[in-house]
């Protein structure tokens, strides 16, 4: 696909997103779309890595428009390239438009989270990562479908989700540059410093199945509360941001030359004979 429509030029509030949680069909639909993509593009991420992407955005400290942070994340805007013309690219503008419905309505569902007063992870209103366990899904497998992982290295759960949460943190630095403030510096470190732990490996013995409770034991207890940590922490960062509002860039003036001064110009003259007489 060579063109495509514009995208929306800004993310939509929450009255302009369709009511209601996503359901599961609606997640693997938003995984056929990446797959599609990633058929034409091989560095398209997974849905989790989106997710956690779009958290670290919500989170920032300026609003990005659509095409803005989805040209860093999914490789758009999808200008034919030459080497490539497909490459980055939506099969369709049907297929690029439904992306973004489902991306809208989930980005309202993370907001409207994220600005929620819950002090459980177990409340409903809580911000629940949209997150898979990779490890879980193979043990449950049969022996010769589980051979195919074989030697595989298999991210641990919700490694992907920080992954993405961090490659928004990494690709608009000066958004994420701590406050001047010791305690607020403080606070970024600390909220970033526990996403940052779960995109490391989950070196510990499996002891629980972190998405069923007889599933397979796939993951630490250590990594499940730090999972719980890391969620703590979005919320940390949510608020830090609001609470100190947008950056207010430095307007350094340059230092203008006394009236008898030499002009900087380098014609010899004073300058309020010469650029100081205009």
């Amino acid at each position: 696909m060579t063109s495509s429509t514009p995208l929306p030029p800004e993310t939509p509030g929450e009255s302009a997103v369709p009511s209601g949680f996503l359901e599961a069909e609606a997640f693997d639909e938003l995984d056929a779309i990446l797959d599609d993509m990633r058929s034409r593009y091989d560095e398209t991420p997974q849905w989790e890595f989106c997710e956690g992407f779009m958290a670290a955005v919500i989170c920032m400290r300026r609003p990005l428009a659509p095409d803005d942070y989805l040209s860093a994340l999914l490789a758009l805007p999808f200008e034919a390239s030459e080497a490539d013309p497909e490459a980055g690219s939506f099969a369709s503008d049907a297929q690029q438009q439904r992306f973004m419905t489902l991306w809208h309505q989930r980005w309202a569902e993370v907001a409207t989270a994220l600005d929620s007063e819950v002090d459980s992870l177990e409340d409903d209103r809580c911000y629940h990562p949209e997150v898979m366990d990779i490890r879980g899904a193979v043990a449950e497998m049969p022996p010769d479908e589980q051979a195919t992982f074989k030697g595989e290295d298999l991210p641990a759960f919700a490694q992907v989700w920080a992954l993405g949460f961090m490659f928004a943190v990494e690709s608009y630095p000066d958004d994420w540059t701590a406050p001047r403030d010791k305690d607020a510096a403080k606070w970024l470190d600390d909220a970033l410093e526990a996403i940052v732990v779960m995109t490391e490996d989950d070196t510990d013995p499996p002891e629980v199945s972190p998405l069923s409770e007889d599933g397979v034991p796939s993951t630490s207890i250590a990594r499940l509360n730090a999972f719980g940590e890391a969620i703590w922490a979005v919320y940390d960062l949510r608020e830090l941001w609001k609470t100190l509002g947008p950056r207010v860039e430095t307007v350094r003036k340059e230092a203008t030359p006394g009236r008898n001064d030499l002009c900087p110009c380098g014609s010899g003259r004073k300058y309020k004979k010469c650029h100081g007489a205009t």
